[in-house]
């Protein structure tokens, strides 16, 4: 029985709510319109007999983050369930470039895209949660509360800024800023206008006193965009090659800037790749401040896309297939064997490179082996098909450090990767909700925060930072750590990798430090910040708690520390990382076991 908190039944009821306000609200596109059946979620590409109209950038698919409401998926209501990536679904990237592309070089100028808002407007889109004319005040079931409205921040110019030109574009400590220039003022009521279109609103953009022009620009996410009202820091995708095919920044195509929800710290993206990079392939990130039509929208998080950028960086080749597994509270995603018939995989897996059926073969192979060998057979069967170490390291930082939009917990949410040898990588994906007590929708069992289903011999798998290293394993929707964890060689060396994430990153120590310079790095702007998500206070809090000095909590409704999102509070990095550490360290399982570190990478 799906049991929630009271912040996870709102986001739940929202999420709802969504998909069917889009079913009702929004008629099925014309033929003309609809995307084919294996990428009606991508962008439309160019057709080869169009010389002139410039190839897509290499795609990001749908917003990332966003899945079905609960209880829909594959196994959800009627024969075929609910489709996400479908008309009306939360995944759907509606088509608007085909029908308004009067002059067909692939792209909408500014009278095309007039022309699209206008007819969006009588379709009902462009409304969400927190779009323009959407909710206003918290930023997010149980988030803080804002009572200041959102004020222009200050002017900022090319010229007043430190150039970085030979830093590598993700230098954890180089603070660069992106100066955007918009040809309208009113650039962000049009990015949420197109919000879930296949449209990008071109910019120019500066970056180290370099111009770049034509930069395709879309607000991206799910709840980061939902629950955030205008005015407000929103996420946003700039995509450097949208018209020209060779312009890139430092190498790289596409930025995906973040605002933090749900992280008053700014911190927990970044440490958590920068640890799971110790381990794995993972995405690349730092900080950016953010200028647009000359005036300072504060510090973003730089997350690295999943495309062939990244699949160089991590895999010396830029061949193999990827595909994209969006999240959401028992989607369902989890490499279950779902039968031979690619099309119940297509609905969740989004594949981002060529589609062939060989590519569907393979993952349905894949799938099969893993569920229905013989745990005895099951090395030999599965590890010429998946990186098996590698997926024991991504499993051990995803539930170390907790991860409330994990595998662990949602089955979904990451990234999946075949390399040109056919072997399949498991990779992070959403990394802003951890380093924070288990909690939030997806959360299974008993009580709101504990309860979940596979603990050690049936039991319940724990709740907030003493979250079971050993969840999930009775759990047949979570294969990868029900099946490989049920093979004793494999769980020794899953639990040998634990330890040697609690023993060497949770130790504040270590870690301390580290998020001390970035805390540091960002404060001044994060402290000038009049678009953020979060008071300065719960910034300045967020990595320590509160000074020694701060004055008391007014008694009363709502004191004591403040509740930060779905999954309730979040406790400051430091209180975390100390109570995880102990709890683990202290598990009877970690303990039996010596640290096992990665092997060099």
């Amino acid at each position: 029985m799906q049991t929630w908190s009271q912040p996870g039944l709102l986001f739940a009821l929202a999420l709802s709510f969504l998909g069917a306000a889009r079913l009702v609200g929004q008629p099925a596109p014309p033929a003309a319109e609809r995307p084919s059946a294996n990428a009606q979620a991508l962008r439309t590409p160019a057709p080869p007999d169009a010389p002139n109209r410039p190839p897509p950038p290499d795609l990001d698919g749908p917003p990332d983050g966003f899945g079905p409401p609960p209880g829909f998926g594959p196994r959800g209501p009627g024969s075929g369930g609910f489709d996400p990536n479908g008309p009306g679904g939360p995944n759907y990237v509606r088509p608007v470039v085909a029908q308004f592309d009067k002059d067909g070089d692939g792209r909408l100028n500014r009278e095309e895209r007039q022309a699209a808002r206008a007819w969006l407007k009588t379709q009902g889109g462009g409304r969400r949660f927190g779009g323009p004319g959407g909710r206003r005040g918290g930023f997010g079931p149980g988030g803080e509360e804002t009572a200041t409205p959102p004020q222009p921040g200050r002017k900022l110019t090319p010229a007043e800024v430190p150039a970085f030109p030979d830093a590598p574009v993700y230098d954890p400590f180089t603070l660069r800023t992106f100066f955007l220039e918009f040809e309208s003022a009113d650039w962000e009521q049009e990015l949420a206008d197109f919000n879930n279109t296949d449209v990008e609103v071109p910019a120019t953009v500066i970056v180290d006193g370099r111009t770049y022009r034509d930069v395709g620009v879309h607000f991206r996410g799910a709840t980061s965009f939902m629950f955030v009202p205008a005015g407000r820091k929103r996420p946003l995708n700039l995509s450097f090659d949208f018209v020209h095919p060779e312009q890139n920044l430092g190498g790289y195509r596409t930025f995906n800037l973040l605002n933090a929800h749900e992280d008053p710290s700014f911190l927990r993206a970044v440490l958590y790749l920068q640890i799971a990079r110790d381990y794995l392939p993972a995405a690349r990130a730092n900080f950016v401040r953010v200028v647009i039509n000359g005036e300072c929208w504060g510090i973003y998080v730089n997350v690295q896309q999943f495309n062939k950028d990244f699949v160089r960086d991590g895999f010396g080749t830029a061949k193999g297939a990827r595909w994209k597994v969006p999240g959401s509270p028992q989607t369902r995603a989890g490499l279950e064997y779902l039968g031979e018939d690619p099309e119940p995989y297509r609905r969740l897996f989004q594949l981002k490179t060529k589609d062939s059926p060989e590519v569907w073969t393979d993952l349905i192979r894949l799938c099969r082996v893993l569920n229905q060998t013989e745990t005895a057979a099951l090395p030999a069967a599965l590890e010429p098909l998946l990186d098996v170490d590698e997926v024991l390291r991504f499993l051990a930082v995803d539930l170390t450090l907790i991860n409330n939009d994990g595998y662990w917990v949602r089955s979904s949410d990451y990234n999946l990767y075949q390399d040109k040898r056919g072997r399949f990588h498991v990779l992070p994906h959403d990394v802003n909700e951890t380093f924070a007590a288990a909690g939030g929708p997806g959360m299974r069992g008993p009580g709101s925060r504990g309860g979940f289903r596979g603990g050690p011999g049936g039991s319940p798998g724990g709740s907030g930072v003493e979250l079971d290293p050993l969840v999930g394993l009775d759990d047949p929707a979570k294969p990868l750590r029900s099946r490989l964890l049920a093979v004793p060689e494999y769980r020794t060396r899953y639990l040998g990798y634990v330890r040697d994430i609690a023993e060497r990153w949770l130790d504040w120590n270590h870690l301390g430090p580290l998020a001390r310079r970035y805390h540091d790095l960002i404060a001044d702007d994060v402290k000038a910040d009049t678009r953020k998500l979060f008071s300065t206070e719960a910034f300045l809090r967020s990595l320590e708690g509160p000074a020694a000095d701060a004055p008391a909590p007014a008694p009363g409704p709502g004191a004591g520390r403040p509740r930060f999102g779905p999954g309730g509070e979040k406790m400051p990095l430091k209180e975390f990382a100390e109570r995880r550490r102990a709890y683990l360290l202290n598990h009877p399982a970690v303990q039996a076991v010596p640290a096992l570190k990665p092997p060099a990478r």
